[in-house]
């Protein structure tokens, strides 16, 4: 059994570049950075805080009645309650086993694993084959993030509004006690802020082939 594990901050690239090598692999793939999503949404659409543990962990427990192909895991507002969550070492706890099981016994019978997040190589898969952490300067990330929302629509008000909660994101991710965001001892780091997503793949492949 083969598993990768992609860590990075948000919008990097890390989850296209998951998708990529899963489908060349022809493994499975989990978006792990999907289950503090929908753990935070479930929070918001209960009324609840994504700060206060009690609703988080109560969250957490339902979280496998999400479809993580919700539009609305992708927006803004669930990102950072998602970022909040994931702070919470309680909820860290109950999604834990699941990601190492999705690792070790990938669904449909696959023969490995790329998982995407921001400790599977240092928390939830320290003995993954190929560890990966991403990386893009932060205005690189935000304009990334404002093109996938707004296409060429959008206002600098709103480019302003997502560079401030990237921001806020890497911090909390970064210097959270529990799991913070860092590259693991052993992994290959590539930074994206000047590389399409062709180049980064091709960059992956040759790494994990070795």
């Amino acid at each position: 059994m083969t598993v990768i594990a992609i860590d990075g901050p948000a919008a990097s690239g890390k989850g296209t570049l998951a998708r990529k090598l899963a489908a060349h692999f022809d493994f499975a793939h989990l978006d792990t950075g999907a289950l503090y999503r929908a753990v935070g949404l479930l929070v918001l659409r209960s009324g609840g805080n994504p700060e206060k543990a009690e609703d988080a962990v109560a969250a957490a427990a339902k979280v496998a009645d999400v479809n993580l192909d919700d539009p609305e895991l992708r927006t803004e507002s669930t990102g950072a309650a998602a970022s909040k969550v994931a702070a919470i070492p309680e909820v860290r706890q109950i999604l834990l086993e699941y990601q190492r099981s999705f690792a070790a016994h990938p669904p449909r019978g696959k023969k490995g694993a790329v998982l995407d997040g921001r400790d599977i190589g240092t928390v939830i898969c320290p003995d993954a084959d190929h560890k990966i952490f991403i990386s893009a300067d932060v205005e690189t990330r935000a304009k990334r993030r404002f093109l996938e929302l707004f296409g060429t629509q959008g206002t600098n008000e709103e480019y302003q509004k997502i560079l401030a909660e990237l921001r806020e994101r890497d911090d909390r991710d970064m210097n959270r006690s529990t799991a913070p965001l860092k590259p693991a001892e052993n992994a290959h780091l590539l930074d994206t802020t000047n590389s399409d997503i062709e180049a980064v793949f091709e960059r992956a492949l040759s790494l994990i082939n070795g």
